[in-house]
């Protein structure tokens, strides 16, 4: 049978952001939850979802919020104001050609994210990854992290022929029309459905959530969070998933 993973990124953004994916979880479909720790909501959306089924993941994130260290230890992620540098502030960097991150600070608060999901979670990450910037230094960093520490990296790619996670070969899927998507984000998942490989798994990232007034500030991701809170709750996208003959599954189900 063929498989497919349903993933929930940015627990802890937003307080509208854990009620989008507390909700979704919920619903059932989503049972991979990406944890950010350095978050003022980190331990609200930790608390709702705690007791539930899920393969809890760490998100690391350095574009957006306070880092676990002092920001002038690792300077070269971080504004004048103390706070990472923002994800617009990496593109337009990349854009010229330029990386501005340093491969110790990637390293350090990295390093200090991980300890910090250790101590809030009482154990290691179920998988391993990063919130996408425009950094290849910090997908370095964080190989580098992932091997210091026996976790369960996975490397996002989204090449035709895929990516390993253990012996597991998994195929994220992109939008191709993100406008599209944006309007209705079960075309992805019924597009998806419809691509599906034999030898692995296929990935849907979503990123559901409310908004509320910090991710209107921080997040070009609005609307469209809301969009897919409700597709991915939606009984009929439910039964329709159930429909195909596919197994969902969770990042323990590759290892």
């Amino acid at each position: 049978m063929k498989k497919i993973l349903i993933r929930a990124d940015d627990l802890g953004y937003s307080r509208g952001v854990n009620y989008g994916i507390y909700d979704s979880v919920n619903s059932g479909l989503v049972k991979n939850v990406g944890f950010m720790v350095n978050m003022d909501a980190t331990m609200h959306g930790y608390n709702l979802i705690k007791d539930k089924d899920v393969s809890l993941g760490l998100h690391v994130n350095i574009c957006v919020g306070y880092p676990i260290l002092d920001s002038e230890s690792i300077s070269s992620l971080c504004n004048s104001n103390g706070q990472f540098k923002s994800s617009k502030e990496y593109r337009e960097s990349a854009s010229k050609g330029i990386d501005f991150v340093e491969l110790e600070h990637a390293v350090k608060e990295i390093e200090a994210q991980y300890h910090r999901f250790c101590t809030i979670v009482g154990r290691d990450p179920d998988y391993f990854e990063g919130h996408a910037v425009a950094s290849p230094i910090f997908f370095e960093a964080l190989k580098i992290v992932a091997e210091r520490y026996e976790l369960s990296y996975f490397p996002m790619s989204f090449k035709e022929d895929g990516v390993f996670f253990g012996s597991s070969k998994v195929y994220p899927y992109i939008p191709k029309d993100f406008r599209k998507y944006s309007e209705n984000p079960f075309l992805a998942v019924q597009d998806c459905l419809s691509h599906l490989h034999e030898d692995g798994c296929d990935l849907l990232v979503f990123h559901p959530g409310y908004v509320d007034t910090y991710l209107e500030e921080k997040s070009s991701m609005t609307l469209v969070r809301a969009k897919e809170a409700e597709m991915l709750c939606n009984p009929s996208v439910i039964s329709w998933l159930d429909s195909q003959q596919v197994l969902q599954i969770d990042y323990n189900n590759l290892k």
